[in-house]
């Protein structure tokens, strides 16, 4: 499974893992979203539906890791390296476009596979 994540004519793909978590990010698309800094090395946004994490790995690739901190229920893209957290679990690596995380801002656009936009 793959996402798209579309700002100001920039797009960011995703490959998602099989967890539970990242397959019920998938079923929520598409989205349209605010995104919102957080620290130093991510960006966040919320799904309107907390994902179950029973099963997915926790987080520790560091750049271009998509994860979902559990307790605040937030998907998290970031942009530079982190520190592991036992709440902080893996939906999926970028796989192009990892250069324009740190730029996100404001209403973006996620999709899926099969509502992606060719543009």
């Amino acid at each position: 499974m793959r996402i798209y994540v579309t700002s100001n004519g920039n797009t960011i793909v995703y490959g998602l893992n099989d967890s539970q978590a990242a397959k019920d990010l998938y079923a929520q698309l598409p989205l349209t979203i605010e995104v919102e800094d957080y620290s130093t090395n991510e960006k966040i946004f919320y799904p309107s539906e907390k994902l179950d994490a029973s099963d997915a790995p926790v987080a520790d690739e560091g750049k271009g890791t998509l994860a979902y901190y559990a307790p605040w229920g937030d998907v998290v893209m970031f942009y530079d390296h982190f520190g592991k957290s036992s709440n902080l679990y893996e939906l999926g690596m970028v796989i192009s476009g990892e250069e324009f995380i740190e730029a996100l801002s404001g209403s973006v656009e996620i999709t899926g596979e099969n509502e992606k936009v060719e543009e």
